[in-house]
């Protein structure tokens, strides 16, 4: 994979290149988050490591950047030395993939790589990346949501909610299995993370009986989005 590492320690991003490159990756350095931004086509890149702490402006403005403003998809997974539970939380809703605490552990890295790159492949199968499902189809290639032909507006993250959500209808999803597939997270980490994304797209989707769904919250567990018989008159 082509992988820009975004660090400033000259050590640190050197013993990061090796292990790439031994691991048959196409690493590319940046010491500042400009540097990185200056680029034409950040979308070259497969993955995104990206410090938190970085000189000028840092690592969450830098993520904000890529995500909002120039509304890219590239996987981020962030190394910082910032392990509370808050800033965890920061990184994931911010728009990261995942996240590592420094010192970086050479194979927890290349497990994590592994798994950005399972998770982001899904949406490359040519017969598997449209979904439809009432009036909402899901383009996984474009990252993309209509309902009713008129596309909504969503996060990255959100967008990823909400597929992996399509995907199982009927199904009752953990919040650790949402955390695992969606933010490549174990079940220690807090989950409000979840609960926060759901009600957004509960509001975003309209997903309530008047339109003939249901994304249900079970208790002490997680949620399952399932379709139902519209309340609506006919």
């Amino acid at each position: 994979m082509r992988i820009a590492v975004v660090e400033d320690d000259s050590d640190q991003s050197e013993m990061l290149s090796i292990w790439l490159e031994a691991a048959g990756h196409t690493p590319s350095i940046f010491s500042t988050g400009e540097a990185l931004l200056e680029k034409d086509n950040i979308n070259e890149f497969d993955i995104v490591i990206l410090d938190w702490d970085l000189p000028g402006i840092d690592g969450i403005e830098v993520l904000r950047i890529i995500r909002e403003e120039k509304g890219l998809n590239t996987a981020v997974l962030f190394a910082t030395r910032h392990e509370s539970t808050t800033d965890v939380v920061t990184v994931l809703e911010a728009g990261a993939d995942d996240y590592m605490v420094k010192p970086i552990d050479r194979r927890e890295l290349m497990a994590r790589l592994n798994t950005i790159k399972r998770r982001n492949s899904i949406s490359e199968e040519p017969a598997n990346y449209l979904i439809t499902a009432g009036e909402f189809t899901l383009d996984d290639k474009a990252h993309r949501l209509t309902r009713h032909g008129e596309a909504l507006s969503l996060t990255p993250k959100e967008y990823e909610l909400v597929s992996y959500l399509f995907r199982n209808l009927e199904q009752v999803l953990s919040r650790a299995d949402l955390l695992s597939h969606v933010w490549g997270c174990d079940a220690e980490i807090n989950t409000r993370t979840v609960d926060t994304h759901i009600s957004r797209i509960r509001k975003k989707l309209e997903l309530n009986a008047e339109n003939g769904w249901k994304l249900e919250s079970i208790y002490h567990y997680g949620y399952r989005l399932e379709q139902i018989e519209s309340t609506e008159p006919a």
